[in-house]
């Protein structure tokens, strides 16, 4: 089973948008049986608190299901946990660096840097632009999917 861990700033939009499309990415390819799926976030500022409406809105849109998350805290045990854990933006690298003991393992990674991309997922808290979260999120996640699948992570 591939354990994956999706983080951002307060796990209310974009990680919380990921694991959700991620599980149903993986779901319609028949693979949810090899794949422990979570989210969680970097900060302490949203802990307890649902998905942000934008993004709820965002995947009611495209059909995606949408589980009764409460945001909660990365923590020590998750690095330990979890086979590769996922940041959205620079700062959440930073956070996570510091977080897990400076990545000894060698498991974080920057979404978009999966398919190519230098540059972070926008946070849809400060832009309000949903749309463009939702489709960097399928660019990253797709080539998550097929590097996994792969076995090239």
């Amino acid at each position: 089973m591939i354990k994956v861990l999706f983080v951002c700033h307060g796990n209310i939009c974009r990680s919380t948008m990921a694991e959700a499309m991620f599980k149903d990415m993986v779901k319609k390819a028949g693979a949810e049986d090899r794949y422990e799926i979570d989210s969680a976030a970097a900060t302490r500022e949203e802990i307890g608190n649902g998905m942000h409406y934008g993004a709820r809105q965002k995947l009611n849109e495209v059909g995606i299901p949408i589980g009764n998350h409460k945001a909660r805290l990365f923590t020590r045990q998750d690095y330990l946990h979890y086979d590769i854990i996922l940041g959205m933006d620079s700062e959440n690298m930073y956070d996570l660096d510091r977080m897990s003991g400076g990545d000894p393992d060698h498991k974080i990674y920057k979404l978009l840097e999966l398919a190519g991309k230098k540059r972070d997922i926008a946070d849809p808290w400060y832009t309000g632009n949903f749309d463009a979260t939702y489709d960097d999120l399928v660019e990253g996640l797709s080539a998550l999917f097929q590097k996994l699948e792969g076995d090239e992570v």
